[in-house]
C-alpha cells in the first residue's frame, strides 16, 4: 500500500507549525507594543501633571492663564486628553481647552501613600481614559490635579501594528514554507538514491547496496546488505545441500535398483540397510534446513553472559574432575542476535569438547567488541590438553571427522558449530592456546 509522501508530510507539518508560531509571534509582538504604548502614555500623563503643578506653584495660583500643559493635544476638543485642577471640595479652579463642554467620570479608587491614584474611566463620548490624579499642598490650601490620556488611541495603534505585523509575518511564513519544502526535497534525496540502489540489486545489476549515505541511512544500508548476504548464503547453502542430498541418496537408490533387478535373497536386509542410510541423509539435511530457518527469525536474542554462565555450571557438574572457570568482560548485557538454543548448541559443543580433551583446566572468556561499526560477542574457550595441529584444526571441522575413535561422540559437534556460526554470519577459529591445548575463538553478531 502506497502512503503519502514524506516530503509532503514534512511540508504540511512545518507549514502548520509556522502558522501557529507566526500567529503566536504576531499576538505577542502586538501585546508588547501595546504595553510599551501604555508605559509611554503613563509617562506623558505624569510629565504633564508635574508640569501643571510646577506652573501653578510658579504662578502662585492654579487658576492663572499661564498654567497650561505643554502637550498640544490638551487644546483639541474631544481628544480624550484632558486636565483639570480642583480644590478638595470639587470646586473647579482651572481646566484644559479640550475639556470645555466635555465631562468624564470621577475615579472611585483610594489614594496611595503619595496622595496619588490611577484608574480607567470613560468620558461622555464613551472614550476609555487613563486617569492619574494627585493631591498637592499649595500654600495654606490643597489642590487636586487630574490628567487623562486616551486609551482608544493605544488600541487603534495596536490594531494597526497587529495588521502590519501579520502581513509581514505572513510573507515571512510563506518564504519559510517554501524553504522547508525545498529542504525536505533536498534532505530526502539520499532516500531516493537508496531506493535506486535497492532497485539495481533487485534487477541484478549489483550484488549489494552501494553508495555513500548520511549517518541516519548508513545503518539501514548496512542492514540491507547484511540481509542480502544472509539470503544469498541461505540460497547457496540450500543449493549445496540439495545437491549433497541427491548425491547421498543416489548410491542407496542404485543399490536397491540392482538388488531388485537381481532378485537377491537378501533383498529385505539390503533394503532396510539402504533405507536407514537414506533416512540418515534426510535427517542430516533436515537438521541443517531447520538451523537455517531459525537464523532468519527476526527479533530473537539471548543474553550471552547468562547462557555461558549456565553452561559452565552444567559442565562443572558433568566434568567435576576438571577446573572450569569463566571470565566475562562486559559492562553492559551482550545480546546475541539469534536463538538462545543455537547459542547453547555452539558454546555447549565447544565447552564439552574442551572438558573432554583438557588435562585439568578449561577457561572461557566472553567480551564485546566493535568491528567496522558492527558489534560482536567474542567467546574464547581454551584448555590445557594436547591441542591440534594446523592441519588437524582444519579437518576436524568436517562432518563426522573424529581424531580419536576411543572417545564417545559422533564427530558431528564441531561441524554443527561451524554450520551455525556461518549461518549467523560469525567466525570460528581454532588455534593453539597459551595453556598448551586448543583455543576456540567464536565471533557472533550482537544486537543493541
Amino acid at each position: 500500500m502506497q502512503k503519502g509522501s514524506i516530503a509532503a508530510r514534512l511540508f504540511w507539518l512545518s507549514a502548520a507549525w509556522l502558522i501557529v508560531a507566526l500567529i503566536a509571534t504576531g499576538l505577542l509582538l502586538s501585546e508588547l507594543y501595546s504595553r510599551a504604548l501604555e508605559r509611554s502614555q503613563a509617562e506623558t500623563i505624569n510629565f504633564n501633571l508635574v508640569t501643571l503643578i510646577e506652573r501653578s506653584i510658579e504662578a502662585g495660583t492654579p487658576g492663572a492663564v499661564e498654567v497650561q500643559a505643554p502637550n498640544p493635544r490638551f487644546n483639541r476638543s474631544g481628544s480624550g486628553w484632558y486636565w483639570q485642577i480642583t480644590n478638595p471640595e470639587g470646586e473647579l479652579l482651572n481646566l484644559s481647552n479640550s475639556l470645555v463642554g466635555e465631562k468624564f467620570s470621577a475615579l472611585d479608587v483610594a489614594y496611595d501613600e503619595n496622595n496619588s491614584r490611577t484608574g480607567i474611566v470613560r468620558d461622555e463620548a464613551g472614550r476609555r481614559l487613563k486617569v492619574i490624579e494627585r493631591i498637592v499642598e499649595f500654600e495654606d490650601s490643597k489642590m487636586v490635579v487630574t490628567v487623562t490620556g486616551n486609551l482608544d488611541d493605544i488600541a487603534q495603534l495596536t490594531e494597526q501594528f497587529r495588521n502590519q505585523a501579520f502581513i509581514v509575518l505572513g510573507a515571512v511564513g510563506a518564504m519559510l514554507a517554501i524553504m522547508s519544502g525545498i529542504v525536505a526535497r533536498v534532505a530526502l534525496r539520499p532516500v531516493g538514491r537508496l531506493a535506486q540502489a535497492i532497485e539495481r540489486v533487485r534487477s541484478g545489476e549489483a550484488q549489494k547496496v552501494e553508495g555513500n549515505y548520511p549517518q541516519e541511512l548508513t545503518p539501514l544500508a548496512d542492514e540491507l546488505n547484511e540481509l542480502l548476504r544472509s539470503n544469498t548464503q541461505i540460497v547457496q547453502r540450500a543449493k549445496s545441500q540439495v545437491g549433497n542430498l541427491a548425491h547421498g541418496l543416489k548410491t542407496p537408490l542404485a543399490v536397491l535398483q540392482n538388488e531388485a533387478e537381481g532378485s537377491s535373497k537378501n533383498l529385505s536386509s539390503i533394503v532396510i540397510s539402504e533405507v536407514n542410510k537414506m533416512n540418515s541423509q534426510v535427517k542430516i539435511y533436515l537438521d541443517r534446513a531447520q538451523m537455517s530457518a531459525r537464523s532468519a527469525i527476526v527479533g530473537s536474542r539471548a543474553d550471552t553472559a547468562q547462557v555461558v554462565s549456565r553452561l559452565v555450571r552444567v559442565m562443572q557438574k558433568l566434568h567435576c574432575e576438571r577446573k572450569v572457570s569463566v571470565d566475562i568482560d562486559a559492562q553492559d548485557i551482550i545480546w546475541f542476535r539469534g536463538e538462545e538454543s543455537d547459542l547453547e548448541e555452539i558454546v555447549g559443543n565447544l565447552l564439552d569438547n574442551a572438558c573432554k580433551w583438557s588435562a585439568s583446566t578449561v577457561k572461557i572468556h566472553v567480551s564485546g567488541q566493535q568491528i567496522k561499526g558492527q558489534k560482536f560477542a567474542t567467546i574464547t574457550i581454551e584448555d590445557d590438553g594436547n591441542g591440534l595441529s594446523e592441519q588437524e584444526a582444519l579437518s576436524v571441522l568436517k562432518r563426522g571427522v573424529r581424531l580419536d575413535e576411543k572417545t564417545a561422540g559422533s564427530g558431528l559437534g564441531l561441524d554443527i558449530v561451524k554450520e551455525l556460526v556461518d549461518i549467523y554470519g560469525g567466525n570460528l577459529k581454532l588455534d593453539r592456546s597459551p595453556l598448551g591445548g586448543l583455543r576456540a575463538r567464536i565471533l557472533l553478531p550482537t544486537t543493541h
